[in-house]
Formats: structure tokens, C-alpha cells, sequence
């Protein structure tokens, strides 16, 4: 059985007897023709199902009107919470998004950029688990924006942030208003920009509240999951350092040193008090239930998107670099 193809742009324009030009004026609906012949156009496409050729309408006009996201953990509520955002507000602009999940993994990172490149994407949103972003697999200059990683580089670059170093202050300062005077702060042992802040924000509470800065309270894990702060806290309590407050720099943490803290019947709040970072549902839903530093994660992916459309449409902010406010939400480990 013969499979019915489409006809082309050309011979639409042959069977209205009409030029390429104007089949092409109706279809995008700009330039001038008459009523007449936008229903006869319309007419033959729908009866002959004329298809544009996104590939190479994208070659001739030099936009793909797609975009690729590039994202570590994909499972990670934060970050899939973010790149909805970014699908939501991309696609009503018009724009298909392309989402590169890498499992922080380098070569796999290095493999979807160079595809991502080959589809011609008109530009990229960055969210990497790796310590630098190396853009070598890109054979094009296109726009970039990052979200929560600053780059080594800065070409064609806008950057999109939560205040992490005022989220490490406000989680420290809220401890130490609990009556904590030893306060174990558990962070990535990688020098990501966010765990720098974090714990530059953690110094300064310290600083402005006369506390000492102590360096068996300052603890690096290589993986900031629930499973290694588990284990981290219980091998903190078992060297029987003193503590009586933790801040985790993510959710994860707070939740696996909470497990942790009860195991060896230590009770939160009386005993220790706990706090987190990010705010996502698991921190809510925890018994007790986490407090925590919120980020926007809608704002986060709407800035981000509303930067990279800004980017390849030329209407400046190259050198763009937005800081989103955190808030405290207080709830019951402190």
C-alpha cells in the first residue's frame, strides 16, 4: 500500500497558481495577500497536509526556536521543580526545550552538548554537578545562562542565583537565637560557588555573634545525599564530637542527619536543633518537620528562561547576573 506523502511549499503554490512567496505569507501570516487566495492556500494544506520543514526553515532563518537544558539529577526535586519551570515559561514562548538529565556525569555532559549543538538550539540553561563547566564541546557561540553555578568563563554568559550567602547567615543566625553555641555545619566537599557561600554566610553569623569557628564542627562529604550525612552525623556522634545544632546545606542532609540524630536517641529540638536548605517537600512532610532556607525554584527557572530569551534575542544583559532572595521558613527542629 502506497503511503501518502505531503506535498511540498512549491507545489501548494503550483495547484493555487500562486508563487512560493505567498504560500509562504500565508503560512507565517506576514506581507500582504488577499482573503481569496489565504482560503484557497489553506484549503490545499489542509487537504494535502503540507508540513513545514523545521530543519530547514531553522538553517534559512538561523533559529531552531529550540533551547537545551542541561541538568544533573533529574530525580532531584529541586531540580526538576526548576527545569518545569523552564519547559512552562519556554513553551509559551514559543520554544521547544530539549532536557539533557547527566547523572553528573562528565562525559555524558560533554556528549549532550555536542547534540545539543548539532540540533541547533538557539540557546542553553546550565544547571551542572560538575566544579567547573567546560563549554570545548560547543562548535557554536550561543547564549548561555546558568543557574546556581558561575562559570570559569563569562562570554555570552548570564548567571541566575539564589542569595546563598545570605541563606548560610540566616540559617546560622537562627540557631544560634535558639540558644545553639556549637553548630556542626555539614556541606559539599566540592568547591561549588552555592557551598562556598553557604558556608561564608555560616563565618560571618559566627563572627557577628562571637562564636568560635571550630574545625571539627566543619564537615565535607563528597555525596550530599541522605545516605552519607546519615552515616556522616553518626560518625561525628560516635567520635563524641560536641554539637547542638546542625545546619545541612541541603534537605537531604538535614533529613539524614535527622534519622541519624535519633537513632542514637538524641532528640530534636531539646537535644540538637536542625536546619536545612532549599525547601522541598521533604522537609515539610519529615516528622519533626524540617526547618529549612526556601528558594524561589519558579523564580529560579523563570529568570532563567526570561535571561536566555533576552540573550538570543539580542536585547542585552550579556553580562547579566541575578541574585534571588531566600527567606527563612521556620518550622518544628528549631
Amino acid at each position: 500500500m502506497e503511503t501518502k506523502r505531503s506535498l511540498s511549499i512549491k507545489e501548494i503554490a503550483k495547484l493555487c497558481n500562486v508563487s512560493v512567496a505567498t504560500v509562504s505569507r500565508v503560512i507565517n501570516q506576514n506581507g500582504r495577500f488577499s482573503k481569496e487566495t489565504e482560503k484557497k492556500v489553506l484549503e490545499a494544506i489542509e487537504k494535502f497536509g503540507y508540513k513545514t520543514n523545521m530543519v530547514a526553515k531553522s538553517l534559512r532563518i538561523q533559529e531552531s526556536k529550540s533551547i537545551g537544558v542541561i541538568v544533573p539529577d533529574i530525580k532531584n526535586e529541586f531540580f526538576a521543580s526548576i527545569v518545569l519551570e523552564i519547559e512552562n515559561y519556554c513553551f509559551s514562548e514559543g520554544y521547544s526545550v530539549f532536557i539533557c538529565n547527566t547523572n553528573k556525569e562528565e562525559e555524558k555532559e560533554k556528549a549532550y552538548l555536542k547534540s545539543l549543538d548539532a540540533k541547533g538550539v538557539d540557546g542553553l540553561i546550565y544547571i551542572s554537578g560538575r566544579e567547573t563547566i567546560s563549554l570545548d564541546a560547543l562548535q557554536r557561540e550561543i547564549p548561555i545562562v546558568c543557574i546556581d553555578r558561575k562559570p570559569d568563563i563569562d562570554t555570552n554568559i548570564a548567571i541566575v542565583e539564589s542569595d546563598n550567602y545570605r541563606g548560610g547567615f540566616l540559617a546560622t543566625e537562627e540557631l544560634i537565637k535558639a540558644g545553639c553555641k556549637d553548630i556542626l555545619i555539614i556541606k559539599n566537599r566540592r568547591k561549588f560557588s552555592p557551598a562556598r557561600l553557604r558556608y561564608k554566610g555560616y563565618q560571618e553569623a559566627l563572627e557577628l555573634y562571637d562564636l568560635p569557628l571550630k574545625d571539627e564542627l566543619v564537615i565535607d562529604i563528597d555525596q550530599t545525599t541522605f545516605e552519607q550525612a546519615k552515616e556522616t552525623v553518626s560518625s561525628v556522634i560516635k567520635r563524641r564530637v560536641k554539637f547542638d545544632g546542625v545546619f545541612a546545606t541541603n534537605d537531604w542532609i538535614a533529613l539524614g542527619a535527622l534519622i541519624s540524630l535519633k537513632e542514637h536517641h538524641l532528640k530534636v529540638p531539646d537535644n540538637v536543633k536542625l536546619i536545612g536548605f532549599d525547601n522541598i517537600s521533604i522537609a515539610k512532610y519529615s516528622y519533626p518537620a524540617i526547618t529549612t532556607v526556601h528558594q524561589d525554584k519558579k523564580r529560579l527557572g523563570e529568570e532563567a528562561s526570561r535571561a536566555l530569551l533576552r540573550l538570543i534575542r539580542k536585547e542585552g544583559g550579556e553580562k547579566l547576573n541575578i541574585v534571588l532572595p531566600v527567606s527563612l521558613v521556620k518550622r518544628q527542629t528549631t
